[in-house]
């Protein structure tokens, strides 16, 4: 049975439930109701958002199909083909450090990247692709290890369509989009493809450019839980960016809200990967496996300082701070589980053993000063080794028909080899690490049930930081100064006490309150667009979900949460996390108006954030309110209207706070950098099945 899941709602399509709470083997989709969902869960902060409820979301960017997650923010702060910036639990998450994620079993995190650890591009989606985005938040699962510490997703494609499509979408500022997506039956399997292309100039003074090529060919058989699969993709997209900009640019006049300092600012990118799925049910157990491989390439131009660092160079602006970032790979990886489902001295007992494998092969990540795109010196070319080997048990029973629990554990070992340009900042290290979780389920008790969770996650850092010693940026003061080398593993620690509850006939509700303690983080440095390592930090807060279904044709989700996100060993006064976000709130309503007519309305809250240490800048906070109209014109023709920042409002995607000099200026200035949020954009597409 399909329906419209609640953006909480935890979906098991591969088994049903005894006992109160363990899995046996049996074939269900859970529907979109509470009570399907109490004895399945193992805390009040995961679940599935089903493809049902995806379609009525209007999209800027293919990676806001992970809105769908209670509390996560997508933005972007340089042109649309680079990682957005992603925001969850208290963390400005840059483009992925501390939140995970998965395609069809394949990780889309990118360690040691030539722009930023764990950059996470999910530019290459296709969101009417989507069959269900699975969620977790906090280090609680483990099955999940590195960047997981915020949380982690993973987004599973339709192994088919029920009917053959093409789509052709225009919009304002020269946006253009084609998607051809369909299914055939070949050899008791399905054979599913997809192409898409769009290109756009965006609303920006400098023309974006965007061209973006898409294809994706997948061929299965059997089911998810019983059968395999193999799926090529591969993905282009080239453009031009105006990256954040000052505010004082635009308060002078100098440029236009949506100006640009650096005009030969952009890049271009390449993914392409093959990966396949099998799972086996035999008797009392559920096997899974998956291997991939991938091949991926940036270019990325970016000046963030504009003539900072080429005035304390040279004592003009001639060739100006931008730089380049390079990095071109090859991964390859996979993993194996077996859940066994039996009785443990009369107690239902689900017991799961797995392994995980990863190597990334990097040849070539670099970082070179550019001026109009034209490079003008090396500040450092490595190749880099790095594998990753993790095993995980997971271990849930049921104590009681009111109690049960879930004991985890996870260890992870890593080899970093790093060939650098600069022979002292190169070498081999390992390092290890050992994560247990555990998990304590009461209930239902009068529709409701509670959770009670601990566990420790980490992240990893950058090879290149792992092994430096002196540092290689002529650009600075330091150059060639000794540098302490970072810890390969960092240690994360997560609590969470949650409820869920549909006790309210037609809502249904969980609350998450949780905390979360990083033994090192890693802040966004503008001049130089990466992160370094700084102190530890604590964060926690309050999250709560609720869904509500009035009739069979109206449904609606309202999200909010709240967090404290501090540093752990600075003064007091100045102990803030730049950028890390501490209030956000989501309200979505989705209507069958008429069997033709489908609409959507969306409003998300960004709430205001810290700037600098010390609390004294702020960013400003945002509302932006889109909408979605389908309507079915015949039975093989359907018309869709997206309009996006319906109230047109002047409010930032992104703000930072640094120090940076124009031409022209005598001395560096710190001043609020952003990116502006695009304004009203009207979207229609018209769609042919065949």
């Amino acid at each position: 049975m399909r329906s419209f899941v609640m953006g909480f709602a935890l979906c098991v399509s591969a088994s049903t439930v005894i006992g109160g709470g363990i899995q046996t083997l049996d074939d269900v989709t859970v529907e979109a109701r509470q009570t399907d969902l109490i004895g399945m869960a193992n805390s009040a902060s995961e679940g599935t958002v089903l493809r049902e409820q995806l379609l009525s979301r209007p999209l800027l960017r293919p990676a806001e199909v992970l809105e769908a997650v209670p509390g996560l923010i997508i933005s972007q702060h340089s042109g649309s083909g680079k990682a957005n910036q992603y925001y969850l639990r208290g963390f400005n998450l840059d483009h992925g450090t501390d939140f995970a994620a998965t395609l069809m079993g394949m990780p889309l995190n990118m360690p040691t990247h030539g722009h930023g650890q764990g950059y996470l591009d999910l530019n290459f989606l296709i969101p009417e692709l989507v069959d269900r985005v699975a969620y977790r938040k906090g280090a609680l699962a483990a099955d999940v290890g590195d960047f997981a510490t915020a949380g982690s997703v993973a987004i599973e494609y339709v192994r088919f369509l029920e009917r053959p499509f093409i789509d052709v979408s225009v919009g304002e500022d020269g946006y253009r989009r084609g998607l051809v997506a369909g299914s055939h039956a070949v050899a008791d399997g399905q054979l599913l493809h997809a192409f898409e292309w769009t290109e756009t100039n965006g609303p920006f003074d400098l023309d974006e450019d965007l061209i973006k090529r898409n294809a994706l060919l997948r061929y299965s058989r059997g089911s998810v839980n019983d059968g395999w699969s193999i799926t090529g993709m591969a993905y282009s997209s080239s453009w031009k960016s105006s990256d954040q900009i000052p505010k004082r640019a635009v308060e002078s006049g100098m440029i236009g809200r949506f100006g640009t300092i650096d005009p030969t600012s952009g890049g271009r990118t390449e993914r392409y990967s093959l990966s396949g799925q099998w799972a086996q049910r035999v008797g009392d157990q559920q096997r899974r496996a998956s291997v991939y491989a991938t091949d991926y390439r940036l270019n990325l131009l970016s000046n963030f300082t504009y003539c900072l660092n080429d005035i304390a160079l040279t004592g003009q602006c001639n060739n100006g701070d931008q730089f380049e970032q390079v990095d071109a790979r090859r991964i390859y990886g996979g993993a194996v589980s077996n859940t066994w489902f039996g009785q443990l001295s009369d107690m239902a007992s689900e017991f799961t053993l797995g392994s995980q494998i990863r190597h990334d092969d990097i040849d070539g990540v670099g970082l070179f000063t550019t001026t109009a795109g034209q490079r003008t010196g090396r500040i450092r070319q490595d190749d880099v080794k790095q594998t990753s080997v993790a095993v995980f048990a997971e271990h849930s029973l049921q104590w009681q028909p009111w109690f049960r629990s879930v004991l985890g554990l996870r260890a992870d070992a890593f080899h970093f080899n790093v060939k650098a340009d600069q022979a002292v900042n190169g070498g081999q290290v390992n390092d290890q690490i050992v994560s247990p979780k555990a998990a304590l389920i009461f209930g239902p008790w009068a529709k409701t049930e509670y959770y009670v969770q601990a566990g420790y996650g980490f992240h990893s850092n950058d090879a290149r930081g792992v092994t430096t010693r002196i540092n290689p940026d002529f650009r600075v003061p330091e150059f060639a100064t000794s540098t302490t080398p970072a810890d390969p593993l960092v240690r994360a620690k997560s609590y969470e006490l949650g409820l869920r509850t549909a006790i309210i006939p037609g809502l249904q509700t969980s609350l998450a309150f949780w905390r979360l303690d990083l033994d090192s983080e890693l802040l966004f440095v503008g001049d130089a667009g990466t992160t370094e390592a700084s102190l530890p930090s604590q964060r926690q807060g309050i999250e709560l979900a609720n869904f509500w279904q009035p009739t069979t044709d109206l449904t609606v989700d309202a999200d909010l949460a709240f967090s404290r996100a501090r540093f752990r060993q600075a003064p007091a006064g100045e102990n803030r996390i730049p950028g890390a976000i501490e209030q956000t709130a989501s309200v979505g309503i989705d209507w069958q108006t008429t069997s033709q007519w489908r609409t959507g309305l969306r409003m998300r809250y960004f709430g205001p954030r810290p700037l600098i240490e010390d609390n004294s800048v702020r960013s400003s906070s945002s509302v932006l309110v889109n909408a979605r109209a389908n309507v079915e014109l015949t039975k093989s023709i359907s018309a869709q209207l997206d309009i996006l920042n319906i109230f047109n409002r002047r409010v930032s995607d992104v703000d930072y706070f640094y120090e940076s000099q124009l031409a022209g200026e005598v001395e560096p200035v710190e001043d609020i950098h952003f990116h502006p949020a695009e304004p009203r954009t009207v979207r229609a597409s018209l769609r042919w099945y065949y």
